[in-house]
């Protein structure tokens, strides 16, 4: 018998949200504006709309989009469902009407076997790719219903979760979790099945199989049933056993699972989850994060790769911590993985690729592969599409500005028209004026991250007093028609002690400014004597005093000079004796 979930919260870009702080008072959700409220220019909209055109060639077109299993390499649902949700995250990000998606619903009914989903039909066991696969067709279609209300993907959905998810409820808990019972340090970029053990057919991603979870939380949100939420329950609880660490986890599929567990803790109500979340958030920023921002592709395998789908995954779920517990600390690590990891590893042609980790064992970025089509570059469309939703909150009659971005905000119940003008991190000042006089009272939340040297913050000229609390600045109405109001902050250049816990060698730095990492060309790791200066050239370059070497952010916007060159390999560590 299927009924309502307990309670659905405000939704944040597909990922609910809870009133209050796991570890304070209760308070007001914060919500997203809105798609359709929303319109940004500069930076984010090159991005979004050179992604958009890569999802539109050949390769992601319905008669290429839709392969057998053999084709998939064994991850039936995968390229399906990504190219869907990209899909309908760019085109509601940028407005824009995609030209394939309609056609690509049309044809998935055909498509499916005699069971309602895509691949192989196992009885009795369980494929975890397969359940990968289709938690980003789930993803996809609950997208595309929450956009265009088609009732349809619906019951494509539900088909999907009846007949494929609910069935393997008998076999959670024979789920196998420790590191021997697994084909040990295999995989390439795309996974591959290793190994089948007590009915399960495990990938060398390992882990995977909750990304096929994520999927089904997304669904209970739209079609709910006792069924689901008992094989939630059993799928999270088993997450929640799984030794991230010791088991060497993917961390593309451990970040995907914490996202479904703060959905789920909003549409369930259940608050236990949410430090639960958090703490598992801490060990991947200790254990799975790059010091570039982006991530070690397991947990624990530092001479391996990175991987734009989980950066993406960890700029979500930084997010979507903040908005839930409002910890400042949460944003400043979105606002780094943005502009450090994403937009570091997005391509020339609008595709992503995977780069080399930085922290561990490698002093130097370096490009591990051009680009990887065949998934990054899809999932790089909600992030970049989630840049856009994220650039505005709202709560009651408060406008909550948590990351800037060239761009126009429109509350119509409010008559709000307000535009930002920035070009962050860069430059020096960020300027918001209201287009129109507001109907009613509001104020204007400003974030300031602790890098951030606020020097000043007035209203049409005039200083407004800055009190920064929880990370923000608040600057209170009522506003009239052509109402600015400006911020002009800096940063300071300084040494950072590398992050990972595995690196214990304490001489360790990386150059930052403000949010951003700084690279140099040489030799890496660069080794100098007693801590030097940096000091800036006032061109988005710096030098470090007293040597000839420059440096200058990892953060490129779509360079063709980032590539598999051997001439690419910018250097981060430096040892300060």
């Amino acid at each position: 018998m299927r009924k309502k979930p307990a309670r659905l919260s405000a939704l944040l870009g597909g990922a609910c949200l809870l009133a209050g702080c796991a570890s304070g008072p209760q308070t007001q959700a914060l919500a997203p504006a809105g798609f359709d409220r929303v319109t940004v220019g500069g930076e984010l909209r090159q991005r979004i709309e050179r992604n958009f055109d890569r999802l539109e060639t050949d390769y992601y077109q319905p008669d290429q989009v839709y392969w057998t299993e053999e084709q998939s390499g064994g991850w039936p649902g995968d390229k399906e469902g990504r190219t869907i949700l990209a899909l309908v995250l760019d085109a509601r990000a940028s407005g824009r009407t995609p030209l394939y998606l309609d056609e690509l619903i049309r044809r998935l009914p055909r498509e499916l076997n005699a069971k309602g989903y895509l691949g192989s039909i196992h009885e009795g066991s369980a494929d975890e790719q397969q359940l990968s696969g289709h938690g980003w067709l789930l993803r996809g279609l609950c997208e595309y219903y929450a956009w265009k209300k088609d009732p349809q993907v619906l019951e494509i959905a539900r088909g999907i979760v009846d007949s494929l998810f609910l069935p393997i409820a008998p076999l959670v808990d024979r789920y196998p979790l420790s590191e021997e019972q697994r084909v040990s340090g295999a995989g390439d970029m795309s996974g591959r099945v290793q190994n089948t053990v007590d009915g399960w057919a495990l990938s060398s991603d390992v882990g995977c199989v909750f990304i096929g979870m994520e999927g089904l939380i997304h669904s209970y949100q739209y079609i709910p049933s006792e069924e689901s939420k008992a094989l939630i329950d059993k799928l999270i609880a088993l997450f929640e056993r799984m030794d991230l660490t010791g088991i060497r986890a993917q961390t593309h599929a451990s970040l995907t699972a914490l996202r479904g567990m703060l959905r789920y803790a909003a549409l369930t109500g259940d608050t236990t989850l949410i430090p639960r979340v958090e703490k598992r958030w801490k060990l991947y920023k200790e254990y799975g994060m790059t010091e570039n921002y982006e991530n070690y592709n397991w947990f624990e395998r530092y001479d391996t790769w990175t991987e734009p789908c989980a950066i993406v995954d960890s700029y979500l779920l930084a997010t979507q911590l903040w908005a839930t517990t409002r910890n400042p600390t949460y944003l400043e690590d979105a606002d780094k993985i943005y502009l450090n990891g994403i937009a570091a590893t997005q391509r020339h042609n609008g595709g992503f690729g995977c780069d080399k980790p930085v922290g561990v064992v490698y002093p130097e970025l370096g490009i591990h592969a051009d680009e990887a089509y065949w998934c990054c570059t899809m999932r790089g469309g909600e992030g970049l599409g989630r840049a856009a939703e994220y650039a505005y909150f709202t709560e009651g009659n408060r406008i909550v500005v948590p990351f800037y971005r060239e761009s126009r905000l429109q509350l119509p119940d409010r008559n709000v028209v307000l535009e930002q003008r920035t070009d962050y991190p860069f430059g020096d000042r960020i300027e918001f004026r209201f287009a129109e006089k507001p109907d009613k009272e509001v104020s204007l939340a400003l974030v300031v991250p602790s890098y951030m040297q606020l020097r000043s913050l007035t209203l049409n000229g005039h200083p407004v007093e800055a009190n920064v609390s929880a990370g923000f600045a608040e600057v209170a109405g009522p506003f009239s028609a052509g109402d600015r109001i400006e911020l002009e902050y800096g940063f300071a250049a300084r040494w950072v002690p590398l992050e990972n816990r595995d690196i214990t060698d304490r001489t360790l730095y990386k150059a930052m400014y403000g949010p951003l990492v700084l690279a140099y060309e040489g030799e890496a790791p660069l080794h100098l004597d007693g801590e030097a200066p940096i000091l800036a050239d006032g061109d988005g370059t710096f030098r470090i005093e007293g040597t000839p070497y420059e440096l200058s952010p990892v953060y490129h916007l779509m360079s063709p000079k980032v590539c598999l060159a051997e001439n690419y390999r910018p250097g981060i560590t430096v040892r300060i004796d």
